[in-house]
């Protein structure tokens, strides 16, 4: 049997130039992990999210183009991944509002950028909503939808975002409890062993800092910029120590551990601060240079990125179209015509037994099943997981009561058979 194919996404925000940094951070893993077997994976340049943090279209314009760019030439392949601009998908708006209705504005209060910025403003003596819009608030919604929109089992994050992908599992949840199983449930997925650079001041490489390396610029800005990496007065023949090293940090996420053990050992005989620089310069535009072609060629032609960007939509909405479509009917925006339901007693007629998912105050996972009326047939206890509570219901739903097994109880006054005889009514639906 084939193992079930496993579906990864990841956006970045259009809102600045990619740096070294971000190559080695994101661009680089996120195109060797899409040459995964087994996988389907989904890119997005998440342009509604930069309206957010940028007020300058052109310079989300250019962002969108530079960043697409940048993954191009890094070797991504818009014929094996699902490569396209968040915008160029409307499902995601749509289904951000069917989020938004079932999503507690307590759930959104905790998020930390929004907290970050009442803290700030409480720390200032200002009103705690100075400068909150309302996508600041709510961008934890659309970030909801931009993943279970295409029902993604994984999203490789920083652990800073992984309260993002908690956010997204209590809403997918609570739409699947209101409505029936339709989202998978997303998890986090962080790679300790992503390297993070230090910039030009040994601080983390930022543009907020300045101390950034630039990553398809000029091969002459960029020899420049290694070389103004602050070192220490250590001089030429002085042993030099690698730890808290920028420069051996930046080597390192480069090189492979033969030419890492070389530098380590030229550090020990006192290399020349000048000569590591040069050769940090040397390995980096080694991998570097066949890139930059590419990407100057992309920039130069927008046209062909916009074909790739709305090839590469089309292929998502494919995914997107239908299911938003069974959102739809799901939530009730149906065609009248097709499915009439002029009378309570038409509506009494197609009600079923059903499941119903939900999460209580103590953090448990539950689930119970009610009749056509909602009475409740069947209490479960309480899961770790909803992946568990899930599971728990898919067997009972296949295999009868016998599947309880401890994990559900009829409810007081319910007898075996009653329980027995509606899940039968809803297997024959």
């Amino acid at each position: 049997m084939n193992a079930p194919v496993v579906r990864y996404l990841t956006g970045i925000t259009t809102t600045g130039t990619p740096h070294l940094g971000n190559y080695v951070g994101a661009i680089r893993p996120t195109v060797q992990a899409s040459r995964r077997p087994g996988t389907q994976n989904f890119y997005f340049l998440a342009d509604y999210h930069a309206l957010i943090k940028c007020d300058e279209p052109a310079r989300i314009q250019r962002s969108t183009l530079e960043i697409a760019a940048c993954w191009l030439a890094a070797g991504l392949d818009p014929e094996q991944v699902y490569f396209y601009r968040q915008s160029d998908i409307p499902e995601i708006p749509e289904l951000t509002w069917f989020l938004t209705c079932v999503t507690g504005k307590g759930l959104l209060n905790r998020a930390h950028a929004y907290k970050a910025q009442v803290d700030k403003n409480a720390a200032a003596n200002v009103d705690p909503d100075t400068d909150v819009t309302a996508g600041l608030f709510m961008y934890p919604v659309l970030m909801a939808a931009d993943i279970v929109l295409f029902n993604a089992h994984k999203v490789p994050v920083g652990r800073d975002q992984v309260q993002h992908l908690e956010m997204a599992r209590d809403m997918a949840s609570s739409f699947n409890h209101l409505y029936g199983e339709h989202f998978t449930l997303p998890e986090a997925q962080v790679d300790e062993t992503v390297a993070t650079l230090p910039g030009l001041d040994g601080r983390k490489m930022s543009k907020s800092y300045d101390n950034v390396i630039a990553l398809f610029g000029p091969r002459e800005q960029m020899r420049k910029q290694i070389f103004s990496i602050v070192t220490d007065s250590r001089a030429p023949g002085e042993p030099k120590a690698v730890e808290g090293s920028a420069l051996f940090q930046v080597y390192q996420a480069f090189a492979d551990e033969a030419e890492t053990a070389a530098l380590r050992k030229a550090y020990a005989e006192g290399i020349a601060w000048a000569d590591a620089k040069q050769l940090l310069f040397e390995r980096i535009d080694r991998e570097i240079a066949p890139m930059r072609q590419r990407y100057e060629e992309l920039v130069n032609d927008p046209a062909q990125l916009e074909r790739i960007l709305k090839g590469g939509a089309d292929k998502a909405r494919a995914i997107a179209t239908p299911f938003l479509g069974r959102l739809r009917h799901a939530v009730g925006l149906r065609n009248l015509a097709a499915q009439p339901q002029s009378t309570a007693k038409a509506k009494a007629k197609t009600a079923l037994p059903s499941f119903k998912q939900y999460r209580e105050a103590d953090g448990r996972h539950y689930f119970k099943f009610v009749d056509a009326g909602g009475a409740l047939l069947l209490q479960s206890v309480g899961f770790d997981s909803p992946q568990d509570a899930g599971r728990a219901v898919a067997r009972l739903k296949q295999e009868g009561l016998a599947a309880a097994s401890g994990a559900a109880a009829p409810a007081k006054g319910v007898s075996p058979a009653q329980v027995q005889a509606a899940l039968a009514q809803l297997a024959a639906g």
